[in-house]
Order: C-alpha cells, then sequence, then structure tokens
C-alpha cells in the first residue's frame, strides 16, 4: 500500500472518531443530505491492494493516484466464504460466494450463485430493488451469467450452470429440484432493466423472443449475432429496456483491443467506460427513475481473469479501463449530487505483487529460500514441484533480466510515468517490477473506496456481507432480516 493511501485511510479513521470532522468529510461526499437515491456499484473482479498501487504507478506515476483514490471514504472488505452445508469459514473465496454475499447478505459455498451455504434461494439486493421499483441495471465485461453479474439476477447451486442447456453434472439441484439455466433465468424475470456485456453464445432465440415480448430491445441476435458498441451507441430514450451482448463469451482485453487483434468484430465491441456511460444514461432518465432512483451493478471482470493467467501488461490495461468507468460513475454522482459510488472487489487473484528493481521472488524455486535471519524453523515449507520457469506464467510485457533462470519467477517491468523518455517496458532500467504469487484467488482483504450519499457507512473494514446491509440501508430499502 502506497503512503499516501496510508496517509488518507488514517485521516478518513480519525475523521470517523471526531464528530465536526467527519461532518466536513461527509459534507464533502454529499453524504450527509439524507438516503441516496442510486447506487452505482463497481466490482474489480480480482482487484487487490497491489493491483491498484501497480496501476496508478504505472499511469501516473508514484505521487499519482487512480480516480478511485480519490474518493473521500476508505476501507476494507474481508472476504472469506464458507465450506458447503456449514458454517465454517473457507478463507479464500472465489466470485460466486463473494458476489452472493453483497448480493444477498449471506455467507455461502464457492461456486453458489443466490444460494446459501445449505442450498435455499436467497432474494438478491437487485430482486429487491426492481421489486421497490427502482430501475436496475447490469454490466460485466465477463459472459453476463459469469457469478458476479449472474449473482445479482439469477439462482443456481453451481455457478457453471451458464446456459444455454442444462445437465445435472454443471448444474445439480437446488432443494432437490431442477432449474432454468442462468442465461434463461435472465431472460425470463426481468430483474435488470439494462444488461451489458459477454456471453451471446449462452442465449438463444427463445430466449430473445421472450424479452422481446417483455419489452426489451436486443441488440445483435442472441446465439448468432454479437451486438456492437455502435447498435448500442444509438439507444436513447426513457424508461428502456435494453440487452447488449458484444462477445459471444468474456469481452475482449482493452490491450487486445489497442493492437487491432484479432478481428474487426472485436474493434466494434464497446469499452467498460462506454458501457457504463451508456448504462448510467439509460438507467437515469424518465418518471421511474425520477421518482424512485436506480441500481447499477458494473464489473471489471478482465483483471481476475488475466492475472489468473498471470498476464501484468493485460492486467494493468483492464485497470485502466475499470478506473476510468470509476471516473464515469463519480462524474456523473457528482452532477446528480443524490448517487451513492461504491467501488470495491470480490477477492484478491494471483498474489499480485510490485518487487523491487532487479530482484527476483522464488514461487517457482525448486528449493526455499534461505532464512536470512539465521534463525531456525520447523515448519516444513510447500513448495512447487516444478523446478522450471513455465513461459505461459506471465504473457505480456517482455520479462526482465534473469527471466531465463529456472529458480526465478520473472518479474514483468513496465515504465511509469516517472521514468526517462528512453525507458520502456520489459527493460531492466524499467521502475515497476511485477509478479505472482500464483495463479490463483487469495484470501486478503480487498480495497474500498466510495462517494456521495450515505458514503460513510463505508468507513473502516467491513465484511462482504455487510455490503449489502449497508446499501439495502442507504437508499432506504425494506428488507428481510
Amino acid at each position: 500500500m502506497t503512503s499516501r493511501r496510508i496517509a488518507a485511510i488514517a485521516a478518513t479513521a480519525a475523521l470517523t472518531l471526531t464528530g465536526g470532522a467527519f461532518a466536513a468529510q461527509s459534507a464533502a461526499a454529499d453524504s450527509s443530505k439524507g438516503k441516496a437515491k442510486n447506487i452505482i456499484l463497481l466490482i474489480g473482479d480480482g482487484m487487490g491492494e497491489t493491483h491498484v498501487d501497480a496501476a496508478s504507478v504505472r499511469y501516473y506515476g508514484a505521487a499519482g493516484q487512480l480516480a478511485m483514490e480519490q474518493l473521500p471514504v476508505l476501507g476494507s472488505v474481508q472476504t472469506y466464504a464458507v465450506e458447503r452445508g456449514t458454517a465454517v469459514p473457507e478463507l479464500v473465496t472465489d466470485s460466486a460466494s463473494a458476489a452472493t454475499a453483497w448480493s444477498s447478505g449471506v455467507k455461502t459455498y464457492n461456486a453458489a450463485i443466490g444460494v446459501d451455504s445449505y442450498g435455499a434461494i436467497v432474494p438478491t439486493l437487485m430482486e429487491q430493488a426492481k421489486s421497490a421499483g427502482l430501475r436496475t441495471g447490469n454490466v460485466s465485461t465477463a459472459e453476463i451469467t459469469d457469478a458476479t453479474p449472474a449473482a445479482m439476477f439469477s439462482h443456481a447451486a453451481l455457478r457453471g450452470c451458464q446456459g444455454p442447456t442444462y445437465t445435472v453434472e454443471s448444474c445439480e439441484t437446488i432443494g432437490g429440484q431442477p432449474y432454468l439455466p442462468i442465461a434463461q433465468q435472465i431472460a425470463r424475470n426481468n430483474v435488470a432493466d439494462v444488461i451489458l456485456g459477454g456471453g451471446n453464445a449462452r442465449f438463444t432465440a427463445e430466449d430473445q423472443a421472450i424479452m422481446e415480448t417483455n419489452g426489451y430491445e436486443v441488440l445483435g441476435a442472441f446465439g448468432t449475432t454479437v451486438a456492437t458498441g455502435a447498435e448500442l451507441a444509438t439507444v436513447t430514450g426513457t424508461d428502456r429496456k435494453v440487452i447488449g451482448l458484444f462477445n459471444t463469451g468474456n469481452m475482449t482485453v482493452e490491450v487486445n483491443k489497442a493492437k487491432g487483434f484479432p478481428t474487426p468484430a472485436v474493434q466494434a465491441e464497446p469499452s467498460l467506460p462506454e458501457m457504463t456511460t451508456k448504462a448510467i444514461e439509460l438507467l437515469s432518465q424518465g418518471k421511474t427513475a425520477r421518482r424512485n432512483g436506480f441500481f447499477l451493478q458494473i464489473e471489471g471482470a478482465m483483471i481476475d481473469k488475466r492475472s489468473h493467467a498471470n498476464d501484468a501488461a493485460q492486467t494493468l490495461g483492464e485497470m485502466k479501463a475499470f478506473d476510468d468507468a470509476v471516473a464515469a460513475a463519480v462524474a456523473y454522482a457528482k452532477t446528480d449530487k443524490n448517487t451513492l459510488v461504491i467501488v470495491t472487489a470480490d477477492h484478491e487473484c494471483a498474489g499480485f505483487n510490485i518487487i523491487g528493481k532487479g530482484s527476483f521472488t522464488n514461487a517457482e524455486a525448486g528449493a526455499p529460500p534461505i532464512n536470512q535471519s539465521g534463525t531456525s524453523s520447523t515448519q516444513t515449507p510447500v513448495r512447487s514441484s516444478n523446478t522450471a520457469l513455465d513461459p505461459l506464467r506471465s504473457t505480456g510485457a517482455v520479462n526482465g533480466a534473469g527471466s531465463a533462470s529456472a529458480t526465478n519467477f520473472a518479474p514483468a517491468t513496465f515504465r511509469t510515468a516517472d521514468d526517462p523518455a528512453e525507458v520502456v517496458d520489459g527493460s531492466p532500467e524499467a521502475s515497476l517490477w511485477l509478479t505472482y504469487l500464483s495463479g490463483n484467488h487469495t484470501g486478503a482483504d480487498v480495497p474500498l473506496f466510495s462517494f456521495g450519499r450515505e458514503s460513510d457507512r463505508f468507513v473502516g473494514e467491513q465484511d462482504n456481507t455487510d455490503l449489502y446491509d449497508q446499501m439495502a440501508a442507504a437508499i432506504g430499502l425494506r428488507v428481510a432480516s
């Protein structure tokens, strides 16, 4: 964590202890003027503290800040799940159980969508907001049927039950009964008014016909033709119901789009900031939004997926796109003055680390590192059986000097705004050296930033289930305890 963030968190914590000072902080965040009318929840999937710090340094230098870091209320989120059928903690969560925690306020098992640890269906905040008359939206750069978006408007015993078909192996049952795959649930339940993301191949022509009957404008054609950013840009009007799925699977990472890869169809995809801006536009206009407000979830999904792949270049590119979406949401909230913006993550992915320039880690070493303290340890190290560097572990920029050593997990190096003009990515001279601990999630707490009405609810450490309660209270939504 950078020193500027440590200082900011300390200042925020101090303000919670001093009523007058905190009142000034709340006023600055527009949080002292009653309930929020709208909520925009932005999820950086897999985004840990280092993801934020690395992207900030990469694009703005050591003294710079991302848009999310400039939000006035700071905290952190505890992310653990539980073992299936119990309340026993599972220290490392997946996206499904984490998303269910903030969507429904319950701890559940990894892979569960909208069901508790014992398999009972639990209502989601988006379902409750819709029932209360709010406009609703769900945006993701993943398939819209994937875990994080799915947990806001569907229920599944296993997250893999995305569609278009149901099998017992991929879906199991809920309460002993089969259920519709996630795509079919989305197509029929009318929970989200605006749905933007990937996953066109998960839906069928029958799903499209049902959604059109229910008043949705379907961009492209389900199962055959993906929607385009140009089509999305033409959508206007009040109280519109729209679904646009811009890739057959997950949407394309921004680094690849910048390279013109791989087809013109990729270039036709909208960016996450563009989808965010359009979703806010469509949800905020019309009598329903003016009367009741809106609830919108936005996911930067590819941060996680490229961290799993240990691709630092693409991870950083996705962080930048996600932060640009945060900036778009905050810009709206500053103008509207009735909106709460929350930025957080479901979990950290891959143990992303900023390491010393010219140094290496031992994640791929065949032997544990030497104990530099000179003291003994009775604990037997658990180490990788892989004693050769796997070139697939980092497919981003050219790795730094020393990458050929089988005992080093080679870093990826990047120039920053502080580096001399001649320094390039992939060189030993670049000042930002990044590496990963693993290819999987970790149990680390994740950052929490907020702005606007009721944002003081999100100061300090929260459990991920607390987010549900605080969001519901922030918009005055009465939910069953």
